[in-house]
């Protein structure tokens, strides 16, 4: 089961990312980026990595894209023509989501006891987690490099909003 949610979202992510530099529009290649960030956050929560997956889906996908359409919007690309989509997105879209939200349907109901060890309250100070000792070495040996990365895509925001300011 494992191998076929790879294939599917593998797959799902490589046309996703073919999609993107397909597309002429910038708005429609940062959709297309989010379909493969969520695709790689299921690659990743398949792999046994849960802070990594969640990650991908807050910084990326959220906050990340966020900002790119900030961006495109800030830079004023060009006035969008009103389309009425790509025949593919309706023949292939509405099935392929439906074809995957039944897989997962299935894999979960399938698997509710394997796919995860997470309780409810109770006492979790014994418990060992891959997210607690990602927090551990991010927040002591590898403060500096998070902070300076937050600093830098700051300064690139700024930057960003200076480029695009129209002279008065």
């Amino acid at each position: 089961m494992q191998l076929a949610l790879f294939i599917i979202f593998g797959l799902l992510a490589v046309a996703g990312a073919l999609n993107l530099l397909f597309q002429r529009h910038p708005i429609n290649s940062a959709l297309s980026l989010v379909v493969v960030m969520m695709s790689l956050a299921v690659l990743y929560w398949s792999l046994g990595a849960e802070f990594l997956a969640a990650a991908q889906v807050i910084v990326y996908a959220g906050a990340v894209m966020v900002l790119f359409v900030f961006v495109v919007m800030l830079l004023n690309a060009g006035e969008e023509e009103r389309t009425h989509g790509s025949r593919v997105a309706y023949i292939a879209g509405i099935p392929g989501a439906v074809a995957i939200f039944g897989l997962l349907t299935y894999v979960f109901l399938r698997s509710k006891g394997g796919l995860g060890t997470t309780q409810i309250g109770g006492d979790l100070s014994n418990v060992s987690s891959n997210i607690r000792d990602i927090s551990h070495m991010l927040f002591t040996s590898l403060l500096l490099p998070f902070e300076v990365t937050s600093i830098l895509i700051l300064i690139a925001i700024l930057g960003a909003v200076v480029l695009a300011r129209k002279e008065v």
